[in-house]
């Protein structure tokens, strides 16, 4: 097996590197990187030296070096042929497709995919179903689970489906995703009160608040509501979790909710949000406040990324193997790719 310092990954759909913080933590390096987006890419080469190149869709895979993992937080689209179960082909005009033809092309040692919770279901179940049928074709042997981030030591509900695909002459027969840390962590440890200004304040009549137990929990706690509590007017308890960050969400409190602190309702500050999705405090971020809430929207939760990707290490250290077995969670793997393909939602 290869010695984990030594391995090396790509970055693809980088945005503000996620996904790097969490395996250059453990010792692997990037030696490629694509985002396509201009602010994101200000922000990632602000905190890694280096500018992203552009649309993956426009890079040759004979141009990218070589690696052993490749990391995607990649967009979701439908197949719109995929029921002609036509495989490899089946990906072709979507953003999928360029994950698979570098795959096919370099043939790394481990796929590490996040995706958001509704893949499952996206176009009826098709989308799910022909990823992993294509990633079977190009030899790879996938498994996938929902993890939630305030399982895993961040004060925010995010809610996210993971793949991890294994090249087939590794031989590796199953993967085990990591089990919940449960620690004890609310939104209030996370607050900072010196950088927050009157932008942050959100000043309406239309608030109303309900008696609501706010005893400590690991997960949003409702409180009140602006207006009709629709999207972005859900006032929560410090005491609790954020709600799931959005890159697009409207409302008074759109992309990271309100919430009550020291009696005034505010929206989360950049550098809040930059927290709850774990990123590290010497994390730069230079951009606009409308920019960062769409980026962080946008980010993976480097934590549970971090957890998962420890145990990929396991799997390719075969003298952890044993360990692997005694401990976690088992995600079975799927081979019937006739039937409709089910997700296993294994940390609810």
């Amino acid at each position: 097996m290869i010695p984990t310092p030594n391995l090396k990954f790509i970055d693809l759909f980088a945005g503000i590197g996620g996904f790097r913080i969490a395996l250059e933590k453990h010792g692997a390096k990037c030696v490629f990187t694509s985002e396509w987006d201009k602010e994101a890419q200000k922000t990632y080469s602000e905190n890694f030296g280096e500018v992203p190149q552009g649309d993956i869709t426009k890079i040759n895979e004979k141009e990218i070096p070589n690696h052993d993992i490749i990391c995607a937080g990649f967009p979701c689209q439908a197949f719109s042929i995929s029921g002609k179960q036509q495989g490899f082909k089946d990906a072709r005009g979507t953003l999928f497709f360029d994950i698979a033809r570098i795959a096919k092309h370099h043939q790394p040692k481990v796929l590490f995919l996040e995706n958001v919770k509704n893949l499952v279901k996206h176009y009826n179940g098709n989308t799910l179903k022909v990823i992993l049928r294509i990633l079977d074709e190009i030899g790879y042997d996938a498994y996938y689970g929902v993890l939630v981030a305030s399982h895993y030591g961040v004060p925010q509900a995010r809610e996210r489906i993971y793949i991890v695909a294994f090249r087939k002459d590794l031989g590796v027969n199953y993967f085990y995703f990591p089990k919940p840390m449960y620690k004890k962590i609310y939104l209030k440890d996370i607050l900072e009160e010196d950088s927050v200004t009157a932008e942050h304040i959100i000043n309406r009549k239309d608030i109303r608040f309900w008696e609501k137990d706010q005893h400590p929990q690991l997960k949003p706690i409702q409180i009140g509501q602006i207006n009709n509590g629709g999207q972005g007017e859900r006032i929560y308890s410090i005491n609790g979790h954020a709600i799931t960050l959005s890159a697009y969400g409207g409302g008074a409190a759109g992309k990271t909710g309100a919430y009550l602190v020291n009696g005034k309702i505010r929206r989360l500050s950049p550098r809040e949000c930059a927290r709850v999705q774990g990123f590290p405090e010497w994390f730069k971020i230079p951009v606009s406040r409308s920019q960062a809430y769409k980026q962080f929207g946008n980010s993976i939760s480097v934590p549970v990324v971090e957890h998962i990707y420890l145990q990929i290490l396991k799997v390719l250290n075969s003298d952890k193997i044993n360990e692997l077995k005694s401990e976690d969670i088992p995600i079975r793997k799927r081979y019937d790719y006739t039937m409709q393909t089910q997700l296993i939602k294994v940390l609810q």
